[in-house]
């Protein structure tokens, strides 16, 4: 049986960014998902916010880390060929008392490092922003903020630590750790894996990975997230991100600016115990409206077309990153809520650096492919070079998905680079995203996933087992609110 060097537990956006990060190097790496896809657990509800740093305290790793991700993630998205884009930031105030807790934001923001900070007044806002409320007087404002695609950035990396070598084994759920030396013992759904060093990047289920080995100085306690999703023709609302004074559990509720156009509202914060409860709620619809009113009033209901609720791995004020004494080459990496898609980067080198410091031999590949060839999406592009494409190949012009302009061809480029299923197809290409919920284009983008996997369409799932989209010989459609309908 082979031995690793490393298995990392968790294919979010933290394990995918470490498994990238370990491919550089001459070493056997597992990385062990027990969903059917990548960025299927935490990561798939992300709001792909690149913060700048601010809301965090100096002393804090995650301060520490999300101005040093926020750089790299720059570096990041241009080998990646992943869309990055600078919008800024606007932490607004109200009243003077608030202006008061915005200079001491930014004053602890500078201590870490933050560029380009400044107070701008009711004038600079009135000018750059017009749709904020009337009442706002002042706002704190980042240029250094950005979005990105939360789902294409996990897909990306996990493409390219493919590419350089590192294995990943999706519908692979980690049941038992045994800590033996030289080498742990993992047990898993798919049978028996050993390696010299464990990363625990569990997301929600972190905390009982690492009781596995009797380690259980911390509980993850999720934090539920609402958030909803705008039309496109809404894309202009604000320039910026958008937030008010942040609460001791929140950065509250944010208008998102989002990478593929839509504006999004919210999240709520909710400490909950169920950690596989994504269900939403009359009462999170309303708070999430009447905050994101309060700071942008001609927002309406009626521009929602989506919404959805995700979960927080919430283990205390910070991350916990460390060496497990107790269990020699065991690495927590645990309670990484928000900025951990900003922070993700950094934390790979970090843990990089915690693996050498504890006996790991880093010896640098001669060759790394660092770079991946840019995904085409034909709603990134103008008219012209869309021609273009079609005159190249005709399927670009074979519109499956109406509402986000996905062709055929990037539906089936999708299953070839890894997609197995509805959800999977639907974070790489937005096909199904717009406001038809896939009433339009479900069957057809069945049929390709069924054709390219060669699989019967009965074993189409929307996000793995258990989740088939035909049973008993009907079609069942999912709308907005998830629920399915016989069609």
């Amino acid at each position: 049986m082979k031995t690793y060097d490393v298995a990392i537990i968790g294919a979010g956006v933290t394990g995918t960014s470490i498994a990238r990060e370990l491919a550089r190097y001459k070493l056997d790496v597992a990385l062990l998902e027990k969903e059917e896809e990548p960025a299927f657990g935490v990561s798939k509800s992300n709001s792909g916010i690149i913060h700048p740093g601010i809301q965090n305290s100096p002393g804090s790793i995650k301060g520490r880390l999300c101005v040093q991700g926020n750089l790299l993630i720059r570096s990041l998205s241009k080998e990646l060929n992943i869309d990055f884009k600078e919008s800024g930031e606007l932490i607004v105030a109200f009243n003077e008392e608030e202006t008061g807790e915005l200079l001491r934001l930014k004053k602890e923001a500078e201590v870490l490092g933050v560029p380009g900070l400044k107070i701008v007044n009711k004038t600079w806002l009135r000018q750059n922003e017009p749709n904020l409320a009337s009442e706002v007087i002042a706002a704190l404002y980042a240029p250094t903020a950005g979005i990105i695609s939360p789902y294409r950035l996990v897909y990306d990396l996990a493409e390219n630590a493919i590419r350089n070598g590192i294995e990943i084994f999706t519908e692979t759920k980690v049941e038992n750790i045994v800590y033996g030396k030289p080498n742990f013992e993992i047990f898993s759904s798919k049978g028996l894996f050993r390696s010299r060093y464990v990363i625990n990047s569990a997301g929600l289920f972190a905390d009982e990975v690492s009781k596995m080995l009797g380690i259980d100085y911390f509980n993850i306690r999720p934090r539920k997230g609402e958030e909803f999703i705008l039309d496109k023709k809404k894309e202009n609302l604000t320039h910026r991100l958008i937030l008010p004074l942040p609460s001791k559990t929140s950065k509250g509720v944010i208008i998102i600016k989002t990478a593929d156009g839509n504006p999004m509202v919210g999240p709520t914060a909710e400490d909950i115990e169920d950690k596989e409860d994504l269900s939403t709620s009359d009462s999170g619809f309303n708070k999430v409206l009447s905050s994101a009113r309060r700071l942008v009033p001609s927002i309406n209901d009626k521009d929602i077309i989506a919404y959805f609720a995700g979960l927080r791995p919430v283990a205390g004020d910070d991350f916990i990153i460390k060496h497990e004494d107790k269990a020699p080459g065991f690495i927590n990496v645990a309670g990484i809520q928000s900025p951990g898609l900003t922070t993700s980067p950094a934390i790979a080198l970090l843990v990089t650096n915690i693996l050498k410091d504890n006996g790991l031999a880093l010896r640098k590949k001669f060759i790394f492919r660092a770079h991946r060839k840019k995904t085409i999406h034909l709603f990134q592009n103008p008219l012209l070079k869309a021609k273009k494409l079609i005159k190249k190949d005709p399927s670009y012009g074979d519109i499956v998905c109406r509402c986000e302009m996905v062709s055929a061809k990037e539906i089936r480029d999708a299953v070839r680079r890894g997609a197995k299923t509805m959800d999977g197809v639907k974070f790489r290409t937005r096909a199904q995203a717009g406001r038809c919920h896939g009433s339009f284009c479900t069957a057809r983008i069945m049929k390709i996933l069924a054709e390219e996997r060669k699989i019967p369409v009965t074993s189409v799932t929307k996000r793995g087992k258990g989740s088939e989209m035909v049973k008993e010989g009907r079609f069942m459609l999912s709308g907005a609110e998830g629920a399915k309908r016989e069609v």
